[in-house]
Formats: C-alpha cells, sequence, structure tokens
C-alpha cells in the first residue's frame, strides 16, 4: 500500500524505494555527453523531478518503454539543487499487477467532484441574461463536457490535475461574482461568460490523458498558444450563435489580454473593466492554489520551499494555525 501523503514529506537525505505515477520521461544528453533519465514523478499529494546519471544503451532501451501515466518502483535518495528537492535515482522499473497499487494514491485531482463543478458552472452560465452570451458560453460547456470533467488547466503549475480546469473556472467565478457585488459598474453577464471562455482553448493547446496528466502540448498548441487559439474559437463559435460584431470582439479582447502582459502572450492590456477583472480573478485564483499547494506539506511554524512560480520565495505556515487569540 503507498503511503499516504509521501511526495509533500519527503525530506532531503532520505533514502527510500517507493511507487509513484511518472507525469514525464526522457532520456537527455548531459554536458559530459553521456545519457541521463530526466523524470518527474508523482503521487496524489504532488510532484518532484528526479534525475538517473550515466544511463548506458541497454538502460536507456528499458527505459523507453515507461511512459507518462505508467506506475514505476523506484530507489532513490532526497537531494537538493537550487533550494528545490529533487531525487538521485537509483534504480527504476515499470510496475507490474502483482504490485497491485492503487491509481487513486497517485492522481493529483482538484478537491471537488468533476460533476459538481460542471453542474454549478454550467447553472451560472443559465443565470447570464445576456441571450448571446449565455449562448456562446452555454455551447462551450455543452459541447465539451467530456473533457471539461477530466481535463488539467496546465502541463505544470497552477491546476495541474484531475478536473483542474473545471477547479479554476469555478472557483474565479465565484471570487468574480462577489467582485460584482463590490463593484457595482461591472456588469455580471460579461464576468461569468468571460471567465468560462478565458482558457477554453486549454482543451486544444494541451494533451492530456483521461488521469488529467499532460505528456506536452499539441502542434497547435506549441505553435499558436490557447491565447491565439481562442480568440479563433470564439469567432468560429459567434458565428453558429449569432452573437454581434462588437460582443465577438470584446470576448475575444478578453481572452487576449487575459495574462496582461506581452511577455506573458498578451500584446494587448484589458480596455474595458470586465475585462480588468478577468485579469485579476484569473491571477488571484492562479496564486492562491500555489500557495496552497506549496504549504500543504509544511509543519506549523515552518517555511517552504522556494517556490519557483512565486518568485522563488519561500512561504510561511503560521503556527497557531489560524487561532489568532493564541
Amino acid at each position: 500500500m503507498h503511503k499516504e501523503f509521501f511526495v509533500s514529506t519527503l525530506q532531503t537525505n532520505d533514502e527510500f524505494m517507493d511507487f509513484f505515477m511518472v507525469k514525464s520521461i526522457s532520456i537527455k544528453i548531459g554536458s559530459n555527453r553521456k545519457q541521463y533519465l530526466d523524470v518527474t514523478l508523482g503521487d496524489n499529494t504532488g510532484e518532484v523531478n528526479g534525475k538517473k546519471w550515466d544511463v548506458n544503451d541497454d538502460e536507456a532501451v528499458s527505459l523507453s518503454a515507461i511512459k507518462e501515466g505508467d506506475l514505476v518502483k523506484v530507489k532513490a535518495v532526497v537531494t537538493e539543487w537550487n533550494g528545490t528537492k529533487q531525487l538521485k535515482v537509483m534504480k527504476i522499473r515499470k510496475g507490474q499487477k502483482e504490485d497491485k497499487c492503487e491509481m487513486t494514491d497517485y492522481i493529483k485531482a482538484a478537491p471537488e467532484n468533476p460533476e459538481d463543478m460542471y453542474e454549478y458552472i454550467l447553472g451560472r452560465v443559465e443565470t447570464i441574461s445576456d441571450e448571446g452570451l449565455k449562448a456562446i458560453a452555454k455551447k462551450f460547456m455543452v459541447d465539451e463536457k467530456e473533457r471539461l470533467l477530466y481535463y488539467p488547466a496546465a502541463m505544470r503549475n497552477h491546476h495541474a490535475e484531475l478536473a483542474g480546469l473545471l477547479y479554476h473556472i469555478k472557483r474565479m467565478l465565484c471570487m468574480g461574482e462577489k467582485a460584482c457585488e463590490v463593484y457595482t459598474n461591472l456588469d455580471r453577464d460579461w464576468i461569468i461568460c468571460g471567465v468560462v471562455l478565458h482558457d477554453m482553448e486549454k482543451l486544444n493547446e494541451i494533451k492530456s490523458n483521461e488521469f488529467g496528466i499532460s505528456p506536452g502540448y499539441t502542434f497547435e498548441g506549441q505553435l499558436l498558444g490557447h491565447i491565439i487559439q481562442g480568440i479563433s474559437k470564439v469567432s468560429d463559435m459567434a458565428r453558429e450563435v449569432g452573437l454581434s460584431e462588437e460582443k465577438t470582439v470584446m470576448l475575444q479582447h478578453m481572452i487576449l489580454s487575459h495574462h496582461y502582459e506581452a511577455e506573458f502572450g498578451s500584446p494587448k492590456k484589458p480596455m474595458f473593466p470586465e475585462a480588468e477583472m478577468l485579469h485579476y480573478l484569473d491571477m488571484m485564483d492562479a496564486k492562491m492554489f500555489d500557495f496552497e499547494a506549496a504549504l500543504s506539506g509544511v509543519n506549523p511554524g515552518q517555511f517552504s520551499e522556494r517556490v519557483r512560480t512565486l518568485d522563488g520565495r519561500m512561504l510561511y505556515k503560521a503556527s497557531f494555525k489560524g487561532d489568532i487569540t493564541e
């Protein structure tokens, strides 16, 4: 039986033998011109990168049979590189039927039921008063239901988990509707529609298996990215539902500008209030996800490792566990 909360509790210098799910795997050539294995391993608590150095040709052939989503048994030592834990892999083999591993121990999944999240989001879409915006948002939800129930929101980083895209959309919707109560100049219809559609082409930007594990980008995703793909998709969907040109372009602008900076893929910054709010909702949910993930295996009163997606910060978990009276 797999250890509970294993990846999140790995400590430097630990030596162990255990099972993991492969998130990514490849044979690379080092600066010494020798082959090495670069593998990312995970369970339902997180993931960790590992290296097996000096892989010979025979090993490379056997290792090539291991694919993303496979379970493997690994013997390794926990080391540290650039302030981040890493595994020095000594042995690795593909899992076998007699190992009797439970797949659910190795799948990182959103903490809410996918069907429930889907119904919640579809329910919010049904409350949109603008018939055109409702039609285009509903079309996406209905047409893509099957993939939405398992697709991650990313290969790595925030919401890279089973049903991660749904979880990302749901939390943004919850915050977005609260924002509309505070900032009464915001149009709730545009917030809901923008949130639902902003990352819709993640479904075609990245690949994913039924466990929400992404082995890489699609051809179009690599060359275009979900922002450009999303703009094209909105154009097609708008024609199908009869959305006006003005509303079509405004939706395209929301998708185009939600990363805010050109270096992150947005050539235009938001130019109307709902587009601006969409950016902050997206950024807020991504950052809060990273905080939650980084602190999940940290003991109270301790700091996390450096978190690359949070500018290399070490995060602190309060020792009073939320009781400010202590």
